[in-house]
């Protein structure tokens, strides 16, 4: 989500045409600048967030550093909301133990499931047995069929062993220079899930004017960039 009303409110337009049985929320709740306070209402009524995102631990606490940011954003929420995303778990299963969803990987908000670091400081496709190890225990053999998480800001589809692996993409802050809001869907047919990647447009000019109308000037200027440019500034 990333605090990003504006997209939020677009892809919950798609949720209800879809009308799936369930929405799972995968965290970064309200770490942006784009109205958070009603993005975070939106998820609190229409989208309750299923697990914690690596910036929901910034804003809980739990994690330090950028405080000037975490600061402004807790000035325009409600006060329970840092135990609230502090409580929520890593991953959840769902679906009779099929589905696993997390933020960032199975074992922690921080990790790229799908992704891998290289020395150059660039990242590169986790390899079969790098997802192996991330995805924890969560395997074909156990049950689990598809594992859809968050976190590296892009679309992503891999099978490993059996288990569909899906980076869904984020509602705000894509890093593939397309600013479309994103989404996932999955669909269960014969006891199998076909995911598919969704995306829809929604008021970019509006959402970076907010940032610029409202944030801390730091702020507002790294997300009216973002939002404008569709990847980091």
């Amino acid at each position: 989500m990333h605090g990003n009303a504006f997209a939020l409110r677009a892809v919950l337009d798609d949720i209800r045409a879809a009308s799936p049985d369930l929405i799972l929320n995968l965290g970064d709740t309200v770490w942006g600048a784009a109205d958070p306070a009603a993005a975070w209402a939106l998820q609190t009524e229409f989208a309750p967030p299923s697990v914690r995102g690596n910036t929901d631990e910034r804003v809980a606490g739990l994690r330090d550093g950028r405080e000037g940011m975490r600061e402004w954003l807790r000035s325009h929420l409600p006060p329970d909301l840092p135990a609230r995303l502090a409580d929520l778990p890593v991953r959840l299963d769902v679906a009779g133990g099929e589905v696993r969803a997390a933020h960032g990987s199975p074992r922690s908000a921080w990790e790229d499931l799908m992704l891998t670091g290289t020395p150059a400081g660039r990242t590169r496709p986790a390899r079969f047995a790098e997802l192996r190890e991330r995805l924890d225990g969560f395997t074909a053999d156990g049950g689990g069929q598809v594992c859809v998480v968050g976190h590296t800001h892009r679309e992503m589809l891999a099978v490993v062993d059996g288990v569909t692996v899906m980076n869904v993409g984020p509602v705000s802050r894509q890093k593939d220079g397309l600013p479309l809001a994103r989404w996932g869907l999955l669909t269960r047919r014969a006891g199998y899930w076909t995911p598919e990647f969704r995306r829809t447009a929604y008021d970019v000019a509006g959402a970076a004017a907010w940032a610029r109308e409202h944030a801390p000037s730091q702020a507002a200027a790294f997300e009216a960039a973002w939002l404008s440019a569709g990847r980091e500034p």
